[in-house]
């Protein structure tokens, strides 16, 4: 009888603690821990970029635009974001990851920014330029010594003549832009913190305010848009260089699976290998800093 109740008793106890540590576990929030969750994100940005010296060269020129001056092209705030046949077009940034342990992930993503030079600028140009008479831009052919070039091309909708042309009808010496786009493509490297409880917030599912920061690289992938001296212009996609960059965020999460981010991400591109033309003389490379500001949705779960 007693070696019964022995038996029993201890059936009873390690039932009761069985309970009692499913129980924990059916408590335990869903965000408590990130280790194995994926995630995947789509947003839009703001761009800055540094003054950049670009080297413009080809069979019959080579010559440096000095400090180049350049800015983004934002939509502001438009349906093309949400629309599947349009969203690749405005200024986005997408991301997907996975936590490989509940403070870290890894991540691929695109960010695609718009890098428009400012036209109406003057700037110093150094360098030669020697085309056939039969080219027309052969008007600027010449030896240039720091010497001042107005960029500006006013186009039908300033001075009612071609775009492309000056008012004189020469073509115009230069029309540079990666608008479609300036495709920063990279792996980010990141860290998360809950700090949910700065905020004072319950220890609960409905809401979490997680802090990210995180290191990326990646390549430069941009469709460039330059008209050089008149000469018709490469518009295609091509690998011309690389990228780093770094972040720091603030993420909103609610209801366990959905997640609000912004983020502050500032880098550096140097892209040496950028096609201008049709032909295959013809380049440029620059290098630049870029500042980032960036609004993404997001979901995170698990498989």
């Amino acid at each position: 009888m007693k070696t019964f109740l022995k038996t029993a008793f201890l059936i009873l106890f390690i039932s009761l603690n069985t309970f009692a540590q499913n129980d924990s576990v059916k408590k335990e929030r869903y965000t408590a821990h990130n280790k194995g969750k994926f995630f995947i994100s789509w947003g839009g940005n703001r761009e800055s970029y540094t003054d950049s010296d670009v080297n413009f060269r080809g069979k019959d020129y080579n010559f440096t635009v000095d400090n180049m001056d350049a800015h983004d092209k934002p939509k502001g705030w438009h349906i093309d974001y949400v629309n599947p046949a349009r969203m690749t077009i405005p200024q986005t940034n997408f991301r997907m990851g996975y936590f490989i342990n509940d403070h870290y992930s890894i991540a691929i993503g695109w960010d695609h920014m718009k890098y428009v030079m400012t036209q109406t600028q003057t700037a110093n140009v150094t360098g030669y330029i020697n085309l056939p008479a039969d080219q027309s831009g052969s008007y600027y052919n010449g030896d240039y010594n720091n010497t001042p070039v107005d960029m500006s091309q006013n186009g039908a909708e300033e001075g009612g003549f071609a775009e492309g042309t000056t008012q004189e009808g020469n073509p115009a010496f230069l029309m540079y832009e990666h608008t479609d786009g300036l495709n920063y493509v990279n792996t980010e490297f990141s860290r998360h913190d809950d700090i949910s409880k700065w905020f004072g917030l319950p220890n609960t599912d409905k809401v979490q305010i997680n802090l990210t920061e995180g290191l990326g690289a990646g390549v430069l992938y941009p469709k460039t848009n330059a008209t050089v001296l008149g000469k018709e212009r490469h518009d295609d996609f091509h690998i011309s260089g690389y990228g780093l960059s770094a972040k720091a965020g603030i993420n909103f999460t609610f209801f366990k699976y959905f997640y609000i981010q912004g983020e502050l991400k500032g880098g550096y591109i140097n892209m040496q290998d950028i096609r201008t033309t049709k032909s295959n003389d013809d380049k440029a490379s620059q290098d630049f800093f870029f500042f980032q500001r960036i609004i993404a949705v997001g979901g995170i779960f698990r498989l």
